[in-house]
């Protein structure tokens, strides 16, 4: 008699095991993060996982091929502002927010070898074709390349800060507090956005 919960249908197990993972991932750190954790908290046998999951380093994979699809679908929301220069600015927001709201999954969505194994790791999987495409229809030709590398260092290197909780020297409130990661953001972007040609 199979010991895996009634209920389950060929095809959605997979999902159903990344979600798990992404809900212990998030809740307890990636070292709590295992083949058989994941079919503990989905309540399916030890041996079901390798159904779809060679290893561990498959299912971390799969958990940050999934970090990155959200991403996208936030950074494509942030997009539909219909001033393109505070299209990017939410972009940035958006970027930064996404970072400090799920900063273990964000850590494992940049962390080597999981970022080689995640096919969503390359530069669309992520949004950077929205972010790319919005910064090329701002900007002449010749300084686009230049510019989009500008923009993605800018929120990536904001959302690594933000994470590392290494932005506390940063100020932008009221009587010199410490700005909110995504004030920050919204300030630090619009100052980026200001100074592209017109």
């Amino acid at each position: 008699m199979s010991t895996e919960k009634s209920g389950y249908h060929h095809g959605n197990l997979r999902e159903t095991l990344v979600r798990t993972a992404l809900t212990l991932l998030e809740e307890s750190g990636v070292e709590a993060l295992s083949l058989r954790a994941a079919a503990r908290g989905a309540g399916v046998s030890a041996m079901a996982p390798y159904r779809h999951f060679a290893d561990k380093a498959a299912l971390l994979a799969a958990v940050a091929d999934q970090g990155y699809a959200d991403l996208r679908d936030r950074l494509a929301q942030a997009d539909t502002q219909a001033d393109p220069r505070q299209a990017l600015v939410e972009q940035g927001v958006a970027y930064v927010r996404f970072a400090c709201e799920r900063p273990a999954l964000f850590r494992l969505m940049l962390g080597a070898p999981v970022a080689d194994l995640a096919p969503n790791s390359k530069k669309g999987g992520g949004g950077y074709d929205i972010l790319s495409t919005r910064v090329a229809g701002l900007v002449a030709e010749d300084r686009r390349d230049t510019a989009i590398i500008a923009a993605w260092s800018l929120v990536h290197g904001l959302a690594c800060l933000a994470v590392d909780g290494r932005l506390h020297g940063a100020h932008g409130g009221p009587q010199g507090e410490a700005a909110a990661p995504d004030a920050l953001a919204r300030q630090v972007t619009s100052l980026f956005v200001a100074g592209l040609p017109a």
